[in-house]
């Protein structure tokens, strides 16, 4: 299977690939042993990724992206707790606009696999209700599994 690699940026304490529908979080070097161990590669499916935080870096601080998914825990204490994270990836002010650019690209994608989402309930709605007027199921049924799709 080919892979496709989207985007890269590489920050202070590792890497960030954007694939098709996912990111990859590499650790390589010293600075990624200190903060994060041995500690291999982390995915994040693009369908999954909850929110990303975005800290422009300072004339003190380095900035960093952390992104939060469904059923992850994320450190929520600032800078310093954010070393501590395995999704997140410190950058300098030189390392700024790729991620700039990477953190757009993430949310693009993100937003285009909302928008299959929604076409697939849409689709699922219509073949639920050609059953229904078939009297293959009934009334309740479908408005039971369309409050399910919907999540209402």
């Amino acid at each position: 299977m080919l892979i496709i690699i989207i985007s890269k940026a590489t920050g202070v304490n590792g890497q960030i690939e954007l694939q098709e529908d996912k990111i990859i979080i590499k650790r390589e070097g010293f600075l990624s042993f200190l903060t994060q161990g041995l500690r291999g590669d982390k995915e994040i499916l693009i369908s999954q990724i909850s929110s990303i935080q975005f800290k422009y870096p300072s004339t003190f601080t380095n900035g960093f992206i952390q992104f939060s998914y469904l059923g992850g825990v994320e450190h929520k204490g600032g800078i310093l707790d954010a070393t501590k994270d395995e999704n997140t990836v410190f950058f300098n002010s030189f390392q700024l606009q790729d991620f700039k650019s990477l953190k757009e690209m993430i949310e693009n994608r993100i937003n285009e696999f909302a928008k299959k989402d929604k076409r697939s309930d849409l689709g699922d709605l219509e073949k639920l209700a050609e059953l229904r007027d078939k009297g293959i199921i009934t009334e309740e049924e479908f408005n039971a599994k369309k409050k399910q799709i919907l999540g209402i």
